[in-house]
């Protein structure tokens, strides 16, 4: 039989026991919430860039690994692979590839670093700075120039917009900024469109082109490109117009794009124009007033 001094005990042991479950609650989840924080801490610490480059060494071994930057890219690591960039996490366990855009200053530092690592695709005089990606437009020629198109084969263009729009021959990477603007342009006036791509950007660049050549709706594959949809690999396709397209470009001096060319007469215009530039050039006629470019 238990009596008052019993109730009281109990109620006392209770009242102790309650706040003793909840200190220990409380350790245990400081110890756990110090344990992530230090983790966390740990993992923005700039890594040992030998640690990343032993741990890509064993994850890609067939893949020569030229320099590594850890530095300025949150918490990713800059891997440059001779001319190629690609990404990957402090513990080098994700591998990203794609490119990297400063959303504050406005600018894609991925094309910066590709034309620092291939200085041979900038133009006589473009800036090297992190607005390579709208530099790669060449500067406007005083004069066009003309070329013949005769010997490019048919198996390196990818044909898009309506069979009886104006012609044009465009030379183009999928990686290009005032590419994809400029095919907004050409499909707002309707035009018919050969289009050519070339690697301005590299290896990556060379593989896009492949797997927009080899899709099996190449017009199709290439909006998905410019929208900037990862592609599958598809079967492997004969891809000898794409060196076709390449040489064309170097023989012709064609180092940025993208570059447009008149098939009527070879008359060519370097850099993005807006649509009714493009339709006064592909029709022939005098080219308006000139309109300023806004970047962006």
């Amino acid at each position: 039989m238990s009596g008052p001094d019993n109730h009281t005990s109990t109620r006392t042991a209770t009242r102790w026991i309650r706040p003793a479950a909840a200190i220990a609650s409380l350790i245990a989840l400081s110890a756990a919430t110090g344990w992530a924080a230090a983790s966390l801490a740990s993992t923005t610490k700039t890594p040992d860039t030998a640690t990343v480059r032993k741990a890509l060494e064993l994850r890609l071994p067939k893949t020569p690994i030229t320099q590594i930057d850890c530095k300025g890219i949150g918490g990713l690591c800059e891997v440059a692979s001779k001319s190629t960039l690609f990404y990957v996490d402090r513990a080098a366990r994700y591998l990203v590839i794609g490119r990297v855009y400063d959303m504050e200053t406005r600018q894609d530092l991925t094309a910066a670093r590709l034309l620092e690592l291939n200085p041979d695709l900038l133009t006589a005089g473009a800036p090297r700075n992190a607005q390579a990606q709208e530099a790669s437009q060449p500067a406007p020629r005083a004069s066009a120039t003309k070329v013949s198109l005769a010997g490019l084969p048919a198996n390196g263009a990818i044909m898009w917009g309506p069979a009886n729009g104006l012609k044009a021959v465009v030379f183009s990477d999928f990686n290009c900024g005032y590419c994809k603007k400029l095919e907004d342009e050409l499909k707002a006036i309707g035009a018919r469109v050969e289009e050519r791509p070339i690697s301005i950007f590299g290896a990556e660049s060379r593989r896009e082109a492949e797997r927009v050549l080899c899709a099996p709706r190449p017009d199709l594959a290439l909006r998905l490109a410019y929208a900037g949809t990862a592609l599958a690999n598809p079967w492997p396709c004969d891809t000898s117009g794409l060196d076709a397209n390449e040489a064309f470009a170097k023989a012709n001096g064609f180092m940025g794009t993208p570059v447009i060319v008149r098939p009527s007469d070879g008359a060519v215009l370097e850099g993005y124009r807006p649509a009714h530039v493009l339709r006064a050039f592909l029709a022939g006629k005098p080219a308006p007033a000139p309109t300023p470019t806004t970047k962006g």
